[in-house]
């Protein structure tokens, strides 16, 4: 055999033997990367939120809490998810975080008890929830939110202020929040307990499901029919969206001067504080909040103790005791917005001070 037979030979014998030791180690290396490699949740953090009827959800919220998880984690990434206030849709987009490998979840829930069984069965599986804004029912580590009864009190006191002297002989109108809400009663319990005794009487009272803006609307106009235009001194909504459709059906009935409060400081209701058709609103800076419940997530993710950011506690269900950040919140009106929301750059002046309100804007020295 001459030398280039044998060379060829050789050639084909180590080609041979380099394919079947390839082939042999390729199920090992796919065992060893099966083995090794990390779950798909190890760097991400999970962040439901309930609705996008609000302002605050999409523009606030979301952007904030995923920028400040990008601040203090590069290799972390936000699997996010808006339920559009649907139960269902929630339930199926935190079961596909769980089943995804995530390992902390920021959740504001559409309905706080239907909740629990996904928390609980999360939880079980090593899943670390946060309740944000809403407390969820079930085995949640930490609960970021207002103090939401205090924000009931102060919008209380806001129907008090705007009503003056007319206070003792006022007849309420109230429009609470979502019976699926955790918060609502909450908010409710605040404004009661500064508003019974103190005003004549309240009138009409009733839950409103989903917050529903047009619901408010539709009832307002009821009231308004039912009792006559003199039946009634003043309204209070549990948030600025239900108090716009209130205001409109005021508004249809030619109705004036009738305080009307919310909450949110969203900014068609910070308009209506200077047209005058809104009383006051209550102003819950989003940032702090939003902020502190990605610094949670993120230390629950890395297994570092949360303690300093949750200084006390709140009642969850059945009694436990939720570790918690509660902020508080600050009454917004026509005389002060300048030195609240506007100096907290919670609102554009451009957008704020739109033609209709330009006027009442340069008056507060806002152009």
């Amino acid at each position: 055999m001459d030398a280039r037979h044998v060379t060829n030979a050789t050639i084909r014998r180590r080609v041979l033997i380099s394919a079947l030791t390839l082939s042999l180690a390729a199920p090992l290396a796919a065992c060893g990367n099966d083995h090794q490699a990390a779950p798909e949740g190890k760097d991400t953090i999970g962040l439901l939120l309930p609705e996008n009827k609000s302002a605050r959800y999409e523009k606030f919220d979301h952007r904030i809490i995923s920028r400040r998880i990008a601040a203090l984690c590069l290799a972390c990434k936000v699997d996010y998810g808006n339920a559009g206030s649907s139960v269902e849709t929630q339930r199926t987009q935190f079961e596909a975080m769980v089943d995804k490998g995530v390992k902390v979840i920021v959740l504001d829930p559409v309905d706080a008890r239907a909740a629990k069984t996904w928390v609980d069965s999360a939880a079980r599986q090593g899943v670390q929830v946060i309740a944000y804004d809403r407390l969820a029912e079930g085995d949640v580590k930490a609960y970021v939110s207002y103090d939401n009864e205090k924000i009931g009190r102060l919008q209380g006191e806001g129907i008090l202020q705007a009503l003056g002297s007319r206070a003792a002989t006022a007849d309420v109108v109230m429009f609470n929040g979502s019976p699926d809400d955790p918060n609502a009663p909450s908010f409710k319990k605040g404004a009661h307990a500064v508003l019974d005794g103190k005003v004549h009487k309240i009138v009409y009272e009733k839950d409103i499901p989903e917050w529903s803006e047009a619901t408010a609307k539709k009832d307002m106009g009821e009231v308004i029919n039912s009792r006559g235009p003199q039946g009634f001194n003043a309204v209070y909504s549990a948030n600025d969206g239900m108090a716009g459709g209130i205001a409109e059906a005021l508004k249809s009935a030619g109705l004036k001067n009738i305080p009307l409060g919310g909450q949110d400081a969203e900014l068609p209701a910070l308009q209506r504080l200077l047209d005058g058709t809104q009383a006051f609103t209550v102003y819950k800076e989003v940032r702090p909040e939003a902020e502190t419940a990605a610094e949670i997530a993120y230390r629950l993710l890395r297994g570092q103790s949360t303690a300093s950011l949750t200084p006390t506690t709140a009642a969850g269900a059945g009694g436990a005791r939720v570790p918690a950040k509660l902020f508080k919140a600050t009454l917004v009106t026509k005389d002060n917005l300048k030195d609240t929301v506007v100096r907290d750059g919670a609102v554009r002046t451009d957008l704020l001070c739109v033609p209709a309100v330009a006027a009442e804007c340069k008056s507060l020295g806002l152009l």
